[in-house]
Formats: C-alpha cells, structure tokens, sequence
C-alpha cells in the first residue's frame, strides 16, 4: 500500500492527531518530530487530492490529545521531584491499556513496518520539556531518577537510583554480625523475645555504617554487599574486607566522601571502622560477591591434654598446601547445601603462644572453613588438625587479618 493510501487508511478510524499520525510512521526519515511527519502527511495527501488542508482541532481517537499537555507533565515532573537533587534523569511511561489497543489495532490492521510507540513519544517528549525548563540531563543508561508518568490518573511516581560507594571495614568487636538479622521468633514484626525491636541483634556491620550513612543521603535504607563474611564471633582487623555500600532511594547526593568516613568512624568508634576508598556503581556488586579471593586468619587452638609447642608446629606444617575435603559443618547445615567442598590450605603455621593455646596464622583458599580445620567436625573435615594430632582441639577465638582479591582502583 501507497504512503497517501496508507494515511487514507489509518484516517478513515477517526480523527488523528499529528502526533500519532506521525508517529505511526515515526522511523521513517530523520530530523523531524512526529507532530511534524504527522502535519506533512496530511499536507501531501491534500496536495495528491487536490483537497484543502485543515489543521487538526478535534479529538484524537488514539491518545485522546495527550500532547495538548505535554508542557502540564513537565510540571508534575519537576513538582514531584523538586526535593531531590539529581543531575540526570529519565521519564518513563504506563501507557493506558486503550491507547496500546489503539496503536497496536491499527499496525496490525494496516502492517505498518515502520511505526514508533506511544511510550517512546511521551518519554522524549517530556523529558524534553523537563530539561528545558530546569537544565537536568535525560540519560537512558544510568539515570539518578526516573519519573513514571501514569496517564490514567494523572500522577507521577519518582524512582531514585541508589548510590554506590567502595571501601573497606574492619570490625573490631565479637558478637556483631555483618548485616541486619530479623529475630528468629518473630521473623522482624516485633516480640518480647526482641524487646520488640523486630532484631536478632541490635547492631550489624551494615547498621553501625549504614545509620550515619542514611542520615548524610537522606535516604530509606543502606545495604551492605561484602567480599565474602566472617562469623559473628569472629574480628576482622588488618586491612579490613572489601564491600561496596549501596545507599538506597537517596534524596542528598552530592556528600563528601572523606567527611562520610569520619561521621562513621565516630560513631562506631571501637566497634567497626572504614575506610572509604570511592563511589562505585551496581554492576561492581556482582563483580566483589563472586571474586573468590583469598583469605588470612589469625587463631587461637586450645588442643586436649600435654603438647609441646614444636610437637603442635610440626602437626600444623603438615597441612601447608593440603587440599581439605569439608562436607558441609554442622553449625551452617540449616541454611547451607549439604554437599563436600575441596578447599586448598595455602598455608598454615603456629607463630606463638597465648593464654596456655597456640596461635596459627592460617592463609586459606575462599570458603575454607577454619573453624572445622581445626576440629574436624566430628569426621566431616578431612584431615583436619584434631586428626593428625590424635586428640581434640578447637578454636577458640579467630581473627581475619587479610582479604585479597581488591576491587581495581582501590
């Protein structure tokens, strides 16, 4: 079919705005906006008619005029995201389902190969008309906010992108685990086993930053994603783990790193500290949880029973660069697979004593479990430093002291 046949056609429905007249041929040809495709279509098929040409004033049977208000949207935008600071955004859209049955009857009927969605025009459009108003940037690929127009009840709902930031924490206190734990009873609605705080423990790593971290963004929420996790009873100290905090919905964006880092140190003081290295971005998250790095542990074994320090040296020696076969422990069965797992000790040696116990400084390939290295896990690591010396021992305390494997630009 004709171009001319084809406008003929697509008229015969109804009146047609030139906006949705063009946009049915929206791919076709460069430089021009739909509006005006939409008034130049009518025009040719005037002049091949030799018929007047009237300006579109009616009503437009498939968006019912929605570009008439355009310039009304920007308004709602700019209102409803007037207590946010952001440099970038993105507008998108929840097309009516009358106005999609509209567009897509027509390409149906008609195959046109060409056409542009109603989404698409109303985005563009008035992401056009928001940045000419209040000079914020349209970005497709990494907005800070973007704005949902919903045409159906007129309102606009604002979603902000988190914001990312690269550092490193060390904690300093046993007891506090690494992210927030809903009570086990109550499953975080609150009870008297939680003094109806709704938590298994009322401090985490990701709490102790993330509180001053909530108030500097004026933000809903801050979550913690680590290069791995120590147990709750265990320090990290040295150089500290990896993570990347992700700030959630922030109403503040432009903070001071280095400010941030002294607001947290303070008010954790003694408990965890940071070192904020940089802003990261999302994509980095996946990229620091599967980075299988390696690990360093410094640990105090109480071992049954009369063992000279050269005696336990030499059993611990044995172990440098053994491959470790370890079913899944006892203390992890409940929320892990119950499956063996090889891991590599990279190495392993007693460096002193302490308190009547040896301590070990122990390098292990990720997702060694240290703890079971040592006790054997009733046989379900092996071998183990319980086996080879022929009695029990245990861990008593333990320190991670290095986490490798650092995000580049560290």
């Amino acid at each position: 079919m004709e171009m001319n046949e084809q406008v003929k056609a697509i008229l015969a429905y109804g009146e047609c705005c030139d906006h949705c007249l063009g946009r049915f041929f929206g791919k076709r040809s460069h430089g021009l906006s739909n509006d005006e495709r939409g008034r130049g279509l009518k025009i040719a098929l005037a002049l091949a008619e030799n018929q007047p040409y009237t300006k579109f004033a009616g009503s437009c049977w498939v968006c019912g005029n929605f570009f008439d208000d355009v310039l009304l949207w920007a308004d709602r935008v700019i209102e409803a995201t007037k207590d946010i600071e952001y440099s970038t955004f993105l507008v998108g859209c929840r097309v009516p389902p009358l106005i999609a049955e509209n567009e897509e009857m027509v390409w149906s009927d008609l195959s046109l190969p060409e056409p542009e969605p109603f989404k698409s025009e109303v985005n563009r459009e008035v992401g056009k008309a928001v940045s000419a108003r209040i000079g914020k940037v349209v970005d497709f690929k990494k907005p800070e906010v973007v704005a949902i127009l919903d045409p159906s009840n007129g309102s606009v709902e604002v979603q902000i992108n988190s914001v990312f930031f690269y550092g490193r924490y060390r904690k300093f206190e046993r007891g506090i685990p690494q992210t927030h734990w809903d009570c086990r009873a109550c499953k975080g609605a609150g009870c008297e086993k939680c003094n109806f705080t709704g938590a298994q423990y009322l401090d985490s790593v990701e709490e102790l930053i993330g509180r001053p971290v909530i108030a500097a963004f004026n933000a809903e929420n801050a979550v913690l994603h680590g290069a791995g996790r120590e147990d709750i009873d265990a320090r990290m100290v040295g150089t500290g783990r990896p993570f990347i905090l992700e700030v959630v919905s922030p109403k503040k964006r432009s903070i001071d790193l280095a400010a941030l880092e002294a607001e947290i140190n303070r008010t954790a003081e003694g408990r965890v500290s940071v070192a904020i290295k940089r802003w990261a971005d999302r994509a980095e998250v996946e990229t620091l949880k599967s980075n299988k790095a390696h690990k360093k542990y410094r640990i105090l074994v109480e071992v049954d029973g009369e063992l000279s320090a050269d005696e336990f040296a030499k059993a611990v020696k044995t172990l440098a660069g053994v491959t470790i076969q370890q079913r899944t422990p006892v203390r992890v069965a409940h929320r892990r697979a119950d499956k063996v797992r090889e891991r590599t000790v990279l190495d392993i040696e007693c460096v002193g004593e302490q308190d009547g116990k040896f301590v070990v400084e122990v390098l292990g390939e990720a997702g060694l479990y240290i703890k079971e290295l040592v006790s054997g896990d009733s046989g379900r690591t092996r071998p183990s430093l319980a086996e080879i010396l022929n009695r029990t021992a245990h861990v008593t305390s333990l320190d991670v002291t290095q986490v490798e494997g650092a995000q580049e630009g560290e």
